[in-house]
């Protein structure tokens, strides 16, 4: 066992995000296989860019409420308590909602293939 002290929360790179994100990074894989376990805190309308996962990714919202959405497929509200299991190779963005905070824990198994960002239309919520 062992006891370790907490990383500096890390801003997340403007390659990879829009808006301002926020990392604190949890864990990392003991094993043969890459794994990360990390908080991310995203600021309204803040969202990852498409990016896939080799092995898949496990999403823990714990406050605030958020989007998720793969590739051609419909975007999920999120909010506290939601799990969401992303599969391997599913391409995917999750962020915050214009008008509120959200915080995941992101479980990442394997390799992150980072792709374009969303364009403006991709994220804008559909109008009520």
């Amino acid at each position: 066992m062992e006891m370790q002290t907490k990383s500096p929360t890390a801003k997340g790179s403007s390659d990879w995000f829009t808006g301002d994100v926020f990392v604190d990074r949890i864990a990392r894989g003991q094993g043969d296989t890459p794994m990360t376990v990390g908080a991310v805190h995203f600021t309204p309308c803040a969202h990852t860019a498409w990016h896939r996962h080799s092995i898949g990714q496990t999403l823990y919202v714990t406050e605030g409420v958020g989007y998720v959405q793969s590739r051609g497929g419909p975007r999920i509200t999120i909010r506290p308590g939601d799990v969401i299991r992303i599969a391997g190779g599913e391409e995917h963005w999750h962020g915050a909602t214009p008008d509120n905070f959200m915080t995941h824990i992101a479980v990442t198994e394997g390799d992150t293939e980072w792709g374009a960002q969303l364009t403006d239309a991709e994220y804008q919520p559909p109008a009520a």
